[in-house]
């Protein structure tokens, strides 16, 4: 059956022919799959090895394929946060030459948890319910700044990740959505109220199951899913009126977006006619100031709140070594050989796979200014390196890629989880 494969690839994978396409997804044996706990979806999926690689592979039918290849790629390039596309498999036909569905696969995305994994802790609290649909919100409004109507928003669709004390999330299902040159209100505003109806079904089913409590305020979370991208779209495209003798509005505008994220890439101001008030709206705006501030300096790649931390400690690392005249560039240099990599580095390499390098840094500078301040002295990193690794990392499951295997989860499932994470 391998001849009638076509393989639609904008890299070059010759180990996806090693895969048994001539087998319904169901039914692929246990050796090539990676066991991950997995959440719902209304396809077939399966999460398989392939040459050091984990991906996800969706039986779809053949031109929904298509449509979401393409979509995920076009969103990749926009710099998007979502899954990345590896391949379309088509001309798929089983032993007895009956024709199969056509397979979508996309590669893993490494630490990422489904809802269901997190929605589902005993010891869930409420504020943590909301960093996640914050994060929801924050995902939606790139999404339709980019100029993209997702169609089907829910937390089915979503992944998330850790984000030093908050969440990042990625979208993974792309079948509905769709790249537009001018996303209308009508559009984004449809995406908002299948948003909150999704979210508040979603949590009702988890409290038939029995997962959430029973007074669980479902309606209450969806609609601070709508309050919070309200409050979000409008900071960052609303206009803003003050008067000529208030012009530090301006800079204080820009500095709201910035704590929040984004990047002011342009202003648009204007005054009235008689020139005694200003109106500002800006005009070009995108997420990730911190990351690529700190890609720019380090070469690290990591999520938006992690890089703000990590910039942070730079900055203080740049104070107390009396090197504050000295460009930020430099300082990077020496901060990266002298603090961050001697710390990643002093965590046992059996445990460091457990959480991404910088949420490590990130949850040992949280762990010395709690041991600091309980003991009321200034703990040496490594010291606090340990503390943490003896009470912390060693008793955290490995959040990078998968654990026991799940072989009898629902055959309909979808996503993947490295551990259940507190709160």
């Amino acid at each position: 059956m391998i001849k009638s494969l076509q393989i639609t690839s904008a890299q070059v994978e010759p180990a996806l022919l090693d895969l048994p396409w001539n087998v319904p997804l169901e039914e692929w044996p246990t050796s090539i799959i990676a066991a991950l706990p997995r959440g719902i979806s209304r396809h077939i999926v399966r999460f398989a090895h392939l040459e050091g690689k984990v991906v996800a592979v969706k039986e779809i039918g053949e031109s929904v394929a298509h449509h979401e290849y393409e979509t995920l790629r076009d969103l990749n390039r926009l710099d998007a946060p979502c899954v990345e596309p590896l391949a379309v498999i088509t001309g798929r036909f089983d032993a007895n030459g009956e024709p199969l569905n056509a397979a979508l696969v996309t590669l893993h995305l490494p630490f990422s948890l489904p809802y269901r994994s997190l929605f589902g802790q005993a010891s869930m609290r409420f504020d943590t319910v909301q960093r996640l649909i914050d994060a929801l919100a924050v995902l939606m409004v790139r999404l339709h700044l980019l100029g993209f109507y997702w169609g089907d928003v829910s937390l089915s669709n979503t992944l998330f990740r850790r984000d030093a004390g908050e969440f990042s999330a990625y979208l993974v299902d792309a079948e509905t959505g769709e790249l537009e040159d001018n996303l209308s209100e009508k559009k984004r505003h449809y995406d908002i109220d299948v948003a909150r109806v999704n979210i508040i079904g979603e949590l009702m089913d988890l409290q038939a199951g029995s997962i959430l409590d029973p007074e669980f305020d479902a309606i209450a979370v969806g609609n601070r899913f709508e309050e919070r991208y309200l409050e979000l779209w409008n900071e960052l495209t609303g206009e803003e009126s003050f008067d000529r003798s208030e012009r530090w509005r301006v800079d204080a505008r820009i500095r709201r977006l910035n704590d929040l994220g984004f990047e002011v890439g342009e202003l648009a101001m204007s005054t009235d006619i008689n020139g005694t008030s200003i109106s500002i709206q800006p005009k070009v705006v995108d997420l990730g100031h911190y990351s690529r501030k700190l890609m720019r300096l380090t070469g690290l790649d990591v999520e938006e709140k992690q890089a703000r931390r990590l910039v942070n400690d730079m900055e203080s690392y740049r104070t107390y070594t009396g090197k504050s005249g000295y460009p930020l560039e430099i300082v990077a240099h020496e901060w990266m050989t002298t603090v961050y990599e001697p710390t990643i580095q002093a965590v046992p390499p059996e445990l460091r796979a457990k959480l991404q390098p910088a949420q490590l840094f990130h949850e040992i500078l949280e762990h010395r200014w709690f041991m600091s301040e309980r003991e009321n002295r200034d703990v040496p990193m490594p010291e606090a390196v340990q503390s943490y690794v003896r009470e912390v990392l060693t008793h955290r499951r490995d959040e990078s890629q998968f654990i026991g295997r799940d072989a009898d989860g629902p055959a309909t499932e979808e996503f993947e989880v490295g551990t259940i994470f507190g709160d």
